[in-house]
Formats: C-alpha cells, structure tokens, sequence
C-alpha cells in the first residue's frame, strides 16, 4: 500500500479505478476488503476525501493501520487534523475507515459530489446496499460504480426501478469470469437498460462470447422450466420466472448479434416430454 511503490490490485479493480476521472468531495470503497481500491485512489488523489468502508473489524483494523503507515498525513479522524482546513482545497487527498455495516451508511453533506463504490459482493447484497444507502439520503445527488459477482439482469433490473441512470458501462474479462461495471447516477437521464448498451462491441470476441455464455445460462433455466410445465407441474411462482426468463432471452437476443448457434436451444433434448 505504499504510495511508493506500484499497487497490486486485480485487474477488475484497476479497471474501476481508471474509470474514475471526475472530481470527486468524496469517494465511499464499500465492502473494501483490503482496501486496494481505496489506496490505488488515495495514492493519485482521486478525491479530496476517501472512505474505507467494511463491516469486518480485524480487516478494517489492518487497514487503518497500513493507512497510518504509508499516508500518515492523509488521516481525516487525527485528533490534531485542522478540521476547517477541509473546507479549502488541498493538494492532498484525506482518508477515513469506517467499520460500520454500508447500509446505515452516514454521506456527507448532500451539497458535495460523492460517489459511491460496491464491488465483489452479490447481486442481492449490491441492491440492498444501494436501496438502504438512497433511503437514508433521499436529497442526495450520488453516483454508484457497481460491479456486481452475479445476477446482473436483477441488479440492473432494481437499479432502473430506483430511478438510476447511466453515466457509463464497461464489460470486461478476468480469471474467465466476466464483470459488468456500471457507473450510475441519481441525476443522470440516460436511461440504464437491462441487458446493456453502449458497453456492448460485438466486434469483440470477449463481447460475442459473453452473450453467448448468458444466452446459454437462460435458456438452460427456461428449457427446465419448460419440461416442468410439460409435464403439468409448473407453480404459479415458476410460471411468472418462465415469463421473466422468456424476456431476459428475448432482450439479449435483441442486441443484434444472432448467429444460428444463440438461436438454437440450448438443451434440445429437454423440449421433448418424458
């Protein structure tokens, strides 16, 4: 963590990080873990103010202690810290730890630019987490950079209905696992779709692939739910996720790229009763 030396952080997080360009009050890393995020941000100054924010204590503990070790001026609770200095521009970036759980969150004051940062955590935690964090500062305009394990369609899907917008959208690969990074914004009127859309080149082969990987995901699920239903065994609760699936294919296959492979089932066998 040393502002001397190079930072060794996985390539998903230095993607993050080389996505934020914009001047930032403040910048909350969530669910930090080590804190590498947080400390590549801290060492360019990407922010007058960043947050480490964790619930776990002994990690929280760790960082704090690397912090005071490699930015001991940087440290925003110092009791020796000048604390109207903050309200004039430095050089300098500060840095706080906050062990605390990210839904109960306090920001700062709703007049300065913030921007809030949720990686590695599942799609169901990611949407609890940006649903606690609006609900306790409705006056707030904020910016979220997600980037979420699983279940994008779902966290895409809650994030429309949160009225979000999007700023920008990145697709990347790492360790043969792909990641969808989505910068949004409470004031932004670009409307965020479910399936993605400026961050889709299918001129790629990393994008054809991973459009094939999640068409062959929901079909797997539909052609299930489909031999469920033929056999007259289908809930209620399983018919209505049949019809979500159904349009989850559907808006994938709507981005424009279907080769006969994307087109056909993916379990062909499964369509036949038993």
């Amino acid at each position: 963590m040393s502002p001397r030396t190079p930072l060794k952080i996985s390539q998903r997080l230095q993607h993050i990080n080389t996505l934020i360009n914009a001047p930032y009050d403040h910048i909350w890393d969530c669910c930090c873990d080590h804190g590498l995020l947080g400390a590549a941000l801290l060492k360019r100054k990407a922010a007058r103010n960043i947050h480490f924010v964790d619930v776990v204590p002994n990690l929280m503990f760790e960082v704090k202690l690397k912090l005071q070790r490699f930015f001991p001026d940087g440290e925003l609770d110092k009791p020796s810290l000048d604390i109207a200095s903050l309200c004039v521009p430095s050089a300098d970036s500060l840095w706080q730890v906050h062990c605390v759980d990210v839904a109960k969150l306090d920001l700062a004051e709703k007049s300065q630019r913030q921007l809030i940062i949720i990686a590695g955590v599942g799609g169901d935690l990611t949407i609890e987490l940006v649903q606690q964090i609006m609900a306790r500062h409705p006056q707030h305009s904020l910016e979220f950079i997600l980037c979420p394990v699983h279940h994008i369609y779902k966290v895409r899907t809650a994030m429309q209905q949160l009225g979000l917008g999007l700023v920008n959208e990145h697709l990347m690969q790492e360790n043969k696992r792909f990641y969808e990074i989505l910068h949004l914004s409470t004031t932004s009127q670009i409307p965020l779709t479910s399936v993605g859309s400026v961050m889709w080149d299918m001129d790629r082969e990393l994008d054809r692939d991973y459009l094939q990987k999640s068409l062959k995901h929901y079909r797997n699920i539909d052609q299930g739910l489909l031999k469920t239903q033929q056999n007259g065994l289908l809930t209620a609760e399983q018919q209505k996720e049949k019809t979500t699936i159904d349009q989850v294919i559907a808006e994938y296959q709507g981005l424009g790229y279907n080769p006969a492979s994307l087109l056909s089932p993916a379990i062909p066998s499964q369509l036949e009763p038993s």
